[in-house]
């Protein structure tokens, strides 16, 4: 068999740089909060002080999340993807617990290794390898929250939870931002 088609299509290999949705399972609106926004970040924040990640674009949107990424190395014997993706089912599911555990059990499943889903399997992951198509997935996650679907501003600037104000001014509220044309 073919060595590319048995990979999952959310396979991320070290040291490229990525375009990766996930999604929230069943197109639930948990992220609307900005509390469960910013446990993302924070995760985020976490690999890439830990020098496991570089991100250079990214918005967290209510039933989904945009990311244009590289991991640098593993985090232990997890990839920097899984870290990301495992602490984050944690947090949330410790701040639904507390929060809202009826919308905790929208994610309940029956598995042998784990109580709830949040994400829907598989992200959406591929490579970028070329100057045009960085900056086209730099400007579609920026813009996500204006879409007619969404209407979350009227500025991509204005939505706090994306990459969108330091491309436009140079601030990094999140302290782990990197420009993608450092890399192109």
């Amino acid at each position: 068999m073919d060595y590319f088609k048995e990979r999952r299509k959310s396979f991320i290999e070290i040291g490229n740089i990525y375009f990766w949705t996930a999604t929230i399972n069943s197109w639930i609106k948990l992220l609307e909060q900005d509390a469960l926004k910013q446990i993302v970040v924070n995760s985020l924040k976490y690999l890439h002080k830990k020098k496991k990640i570089e991100v250079y674009a990214f918005v967290a949107m209510p039933n989904h999340m945009h990311l244009i990424w590289k991991t640098i190395e593993k985090n232990g014997k997890e990839t920097a993807q899984g870290s990301f993706l495992k602490f984050t089912a944690h947090e949330l599911k410790k701040y639904l617990a507390a929060n809202n555990p009826a919308l905790l059990q929208s994610f309940a499943v029956t598995a042998h290794n784990k109580k709830f889903e949040f994400r829907q399997y598989d992200s959406l992951t591929f490579q970028l390898l070329k100057r045009e198509t960085a900056l086209q997935k730099s400007d579609y996650i920026h813009n996500n929250p204006l879409s007619e679907r969404w209407q979350l501003c009227t500025d991509p600037i204005n939505y706090y939870y994306s990459s969108a104000k330091f491309y436009e001014t140079e601030i990094d509220d999140f302290e782990f931002l990197q420009h993608i044309m450092d890399e192109f």
